[in-house]
């Protein structure tokens, strides 16, 4: 299998249109293809700067038209969760006629969407990429050739590698934000970058505050980590 990262500027996507205009980014969270009417059904969320930033983005997308359906099915604050159904782009069919499929979440930011797609031959990517290049802009952010027992590894771990999202999700902001100042700084390091001093002025707060914090975040971690090790196959 040869696996793909495409950074792709699709001009006829209604999502990589509307990210150029609003301050929105969408992923998607699911996606189908309906061969029968070649349109693509999403769940995506869609996340704005602001309130009134996702309000614009929402609107657009409702009244783009690109978009043959649409439904706002959550929102929290400015992020949603949208279920969308499009028209098959350009690129879309020149992937889906050169045997090329989906192989993970796309994300779409200020105009452009991160696309990852995969070929089971080598000759089937490189035609699709040649055909690709005379209508689009793109660049190719990474390219890998899977080997079976990688795809395989992959497959049978997928619930420990939930299991570390899940982990991390768990984390309070404050947690979240805290964690990543100490590794960024060198806290966890030999000899320290950091001190609980250094991470209690950063954070404004009294040195136990800090210490507090960063037990709460390493109890959820660890443990989650714990849980992952005896899940890898």
């Amino acid at each position: 299998m040869i696996d793909i990262t495409i950074d792709m500027e699709q001009y006829d996507c209604p999502y990589i249109d509307i990210s150029d205009g609003c301050d929105v980014s969408f992923s998607a969270a699911q996606w189908e293809f309906d061969r029968r009417t070649d349109t693509l059904e999403t769940r995506m969320i869609t996340e704005g700067a602001d309130r009134d930033a996702l309000d614009n983005g929402l609107g657009a997308l409702r009244e783009h038209p690109n978009l043959t359906d649409y439904d706002l099915l959550s929102r929290q604050d400015r992020v949603a969760h949208v279920r969308t159904t499009i028209e098959e782009t350009a690129a879309m069919h020149t992937i889906r006629e050169s045997g090329g499929y989906i192989t993970g979440p796309f994300h779409i930011e200020e105009g452009s969407e991160l696309w990852h797609v995969g070929f089971d031959r080598e000759d089937g990517a490189n035609g699709t990429l040649a055909e690709l290049e005379r209508q689009n802009e793109f660049d190719v952010v990474a390219r890998r050739s899977v080997e079976l027992a990688d795809l395989q590894g992959f497959v049978q771990n997928v619930s420990a590698a939930m299991t570390l999202i899940e982990a991390c999700r768990d984390l309070s902001e404050t947690e979240r934000r805290t964690l990543e100042a100490a590794v960024d700084e060198g806290y966890f390091e030999c000899p320290r970058g950091a001190t609980l001093g250094t991470l209690a002025e950063r954070f404004d707060v009294s040195k136990s505050a800090v210490s507090k914090t960063l037990r709460r975040g390493q109890s959820k971690t660890i443990s989650r980590v714990a849980e992952a090790l005896r899940a890898l196959d």
